[in-house]
């Protein structure tokens, strides 16, 4: 299955006396990059977060944010810290004398301040294994939405393969017919000035000609690459870096096509060919 590098996963999970708050996102990037963004509370479980991530991802520059929103629970009845409250008051009469004008705490100012409300505190080796279910959970969502934009990814690539194919085609009936062409305008050429034809002459004009002209080659290793690419887009595991190494080689066997020309239809396709290459080698930057 091919899956894009961009992707975005957002939940919610309510646990003992607390909610859990989890988003993932994630752009492309040539290696795996991950940022992390934690509750204080939940700091210490960064490595166990990491391994989750790192087991099922292997490009891409993802964030992960993770909160941790404390309640009380109904039936509980909701205790404040006095001596912290104190500490506050105490705080405030010394700021105000240094700065009269300042204002002071309001009662939600000093509800709001960190550690004023007491809340049951959880026990972390549970809050662990929720964190855990939490991220597995948002992996998944997360891989479900890559899988969806890799699918359209994949479309669009194969698309254009079709229409590289096409182009291969529209090239190897006009060989003959270009040496044909060449070989008239030789005999013209030749009888114009030399009055007689050597066609000795003129059979090793048209050998130098065939070989200068000849792309059947590059024609095959088109048709190879392309075979390869859908190979690839069709296999398992990460596809992205290998993709990239084959719009390379296409590239090169379009330019190699183009220096061969002899006629304006060549040119063209060697033309059209690149710009396929081009549209997908954009998209294939954005696959794992």
């Amino acid at each position: 299955m091919t899956f894009s590098m961009t992707g975005f996963a957002a939940l919610e999970q309510p646990i003992d006396n607390a909610t859990l708050l989890l988003e993932l996102r994630a752009v492309n990037s040539r290696y795996l990059d991950l940022h992390f963004k934690l509750d204080e509370n939940l700091r210490s479980f960064e490595p166990g977060i990491r391994e989750l991530i790192s087991a099922q991802l292997s490009r891409g520059k993802i964030e992960c944010k993770v909160n941790l929103m404390t309640r009380a629970q109904a039936n509980q009845a909701v205790q404040l810290d006095e001596t912290l409250m104190q500490q506050l008051a105490d705080m405030q009469t010394k700021a105000l004398a240094h700065f009269p004008q300042g204002r002071i705490l309001s009662i939600a100012d000093v509800l709001r301040w960190p550690g004023v409300v007491l809340v049951e505190a959880v026990s972390q080796d549970t809050l662990m294994e929720d964190v855990k279910k939490l991220v597995q959970q948002g992996l998944q969502d997360l891989n479900a939405s890559r899988a969806r934009e890799g699918n359209k990814l994949k479309t669009l690539v194969l698309e254009r393969l079709s229409q590289i194919e096409l182009l291969v085609e529209k090239v190897k009936p006009l060989l003959p017919a270009l040496t044909k062409e060449y070989q008239a305008k030789l005999e013209n050429k030749l009888q114009e000035n030399l009055k007689t034809i050597d066609m000795e002459r003129v059979a090793q004009e048209l050998v130098l000609f065939a070989q200068r002209i000849d792309v059947d080659e590059e024609l095959t290793r088109l048709t190879a690459h392309v075979s390869e690419v859908k190979r690839i887009l069709n296999s398992e595991g990460p596809a992205g870096k290998r993709l990239d190494f084959l719009m390379q080689e296409l590239n090169r066997e379009a330019n190699t096509l183009g220096s061969k020309s002899v006629s304006v239809q060549t040119t063209q396709v060697s033309m059209e060919l690149k710009v396929l290459i081009e549209q997908m080698r954009e998209q294939i930057q954005n696959i794992e």
